[in-house]
């Protein structure tokens, strides 16, 4: 008869402790601990599109695909940089170069301005094309005279032809898939 008790004791004990266990389960549940990593904050400067030399240059946005250039026009020796670089060395290929140049050799003033140009998106030649037409906007707010010869060279309409979209069933915008005779 004492085991009985005894037995009865523990059964009731490991009830007991049981619920116990499943009440603290369930009102606190088991939080993952989290290092907390702290790490330098570094704050950066922003970047200064137009510094005290470009106040006084003449500013136009140029668009070609999808490049878009910010270009400042200021009197000069005919220096042209591109993105804080050389046009020649950010430009390598010749025909980019010259597209640069085109407005000035239309309106003849090959050496009279300097360019700073920042351009972002696209590829190299929607870049030129984009610095050109921002370089022909800025030349027509620095002298209205020259409209007439940028706008017959077709230098002030921004080129609107951009990449067709991909069309569904298609591989590209317009191949179609391969035919199958049998």
């Amino acid at each position: 008869m004492a085991e009985a008790k005894k037995t009865a004791t523990k059964k009731a004990a490991e009830k007991t402790a049981t619920k116990t266990v499943a009440k603290t389960t369930k009102k606190t549940a088991p939080v993952a601990k989290t290092r907390i990593i702290s790490t330098p904050v570094v704050e950066k400067e922003p970047k200064k599109t137009s510094d005290k030399k470009l106040s006084a240059a003449v500013y136009a946005t140029g668009k070609r695909k999808d490049s878009i250039a910010r270009v400042y026009v200021q009197p000069g020796k005919g220096n042209i940089t591109v993105n804080g670089v050389d046009m020649k060395t950010y430009f390598k290929r010749p025909v980019l170069q010259m597209i640069l140049v085109q407005p000035f050799d239309v309106t003849k003033r090959n050496e009279s301005y300097d360019v700073v140009a920042f351009v972002q998106g696209g590829g190299l030649s929607g870049q030129a094309g984009a610095v050109k037409h921002g370089i022909s906007k800025a030349l027509e707010k620095a002298e209205p005279d020259l409209r007439k010869a940028l706008k017959v060279a077709g230098f002030l309409t921004r080129d609107s032809r951009v990449v067709e979209r991909k069309h569904y069933g298609y591989h590209k915008a317009r191949r179609s898939t391969q035919f199958s005779k049998r």
